[in-house]
């Protein structure tokens, strides 16, 4: 009696060995990531890949991810941002196409799909997202870009004490310097936050404990918040961020490439 040999990888259909392999790759980058302390949001900005994109590779859940292609560019990109071999982690995933669109042709039919059908559809809301997203910035952008030039001496110069790292609350608001005078009449007590984008960065914004902007913004955008308590700004590139208080000289919050969340607070009277 003869039994079926367990089919070979090369035999094996495309879908179930990128299945298997970003399981292990998955839970390798997971590992590391949980290794360095860094949280799925910090590992977002750090990446600049969407926290639910990093969430379905580490759960290895190939129906939330797009095409094998751009699986392999965001595995290469997530990998270096660990510190590992991005290319190499990127060229262990099987590449080509899967059968996600086969499935739903009948039995027995042999035809090809034109190339332009084969994309699943979530590709193209994620093209609509990107497309709407950047008209949106630019016309937000366009009207202050050239009057406000950024000097390139602000990049290299430190943040005063007025802006201390992220600490608890409580520390915060003690160390935190009155970004007014304590004479000032009760409808100056706020704090007005602006920032500018010398390069792409992930930003999220909370003023007064409610979340204001949470996304990535692009090169060259200006943005305002007010509160009357405080503001936090968490930033995935702090060395391309510009931070402006109640209208002060711009400072930068920190290092190329660097993850820092900073909270201003208002003057106490």
């Amino acid at each position: 009696m003869k039994w079926c040999r367990k089919k070979s990888a090369s035999t094996r259909p495309i879908r179930e060995q990128q299945t298997e392999k970003l399981l292990e790759i998955g839970d390798r980058l997971r590992q590391r990531r949980v290794e360095q302390a860094l949280s799925l949001e910090k590992a977002a900005a750090k990446t600049l890949i969407r926290q639910p994109l990093l969430q379905a590779i580490e759960k290895g859940n190939l129906d939330e991810l797009p095409e094998p292609v751009y699986i392999q560019r965001l595995l290469k990109q997530y990998a270096d941002a660990l510190g590992l071999d991005g290319n190499e982690v990127a060229n262990s995933f099987p590449g080509g196409s899967s059968d996600r669109t086969s499935k739903s042709n009948k039995p027995g039919w042999r035809f090809v799909l034109p190339a332009a059908q084969l994309r699943p559809i979530h590709l193209y809301v994620l093209y609509i997202v990107v497309i709407a997203g950047s008209v949106n910035a630019l016309s937000q952008t366009l009207s202050d870009r050239a009057n406000l030039p950024i000097s390139d001496r602000l990049l290299e110069e430190p943040l005063s004490a007025k802006i201390e790292p992220a600490a608890p609350k409580a520390q915060k608001k003690a160390e935190t310097v009155s970004a007014t005078p304590k004479s000032a009449p009760e409808k100056e007590r706020q704090i007005k936050i602006g920032i500018t984008l010398k390069s792409q960065s992930w930003i999220r914004v909370v003023a007064d404990g409610k979340m204001q902007f949470q996304g990535l913004l692009p090169q060259g955008t200006q943005r305002t918040w007010v509160a009357k308590e405080e503001v936090t700004v968490l930033a995935g590139n702090a060395g391309g961020v510009l931070v402006t208080i109640n209208q002060e000289k711009s400072k930068q919050m920190g290092n190329l490439g660097e993850v820092q969340e900073l909270t201003f607070a208002a003057p106490r009277l």
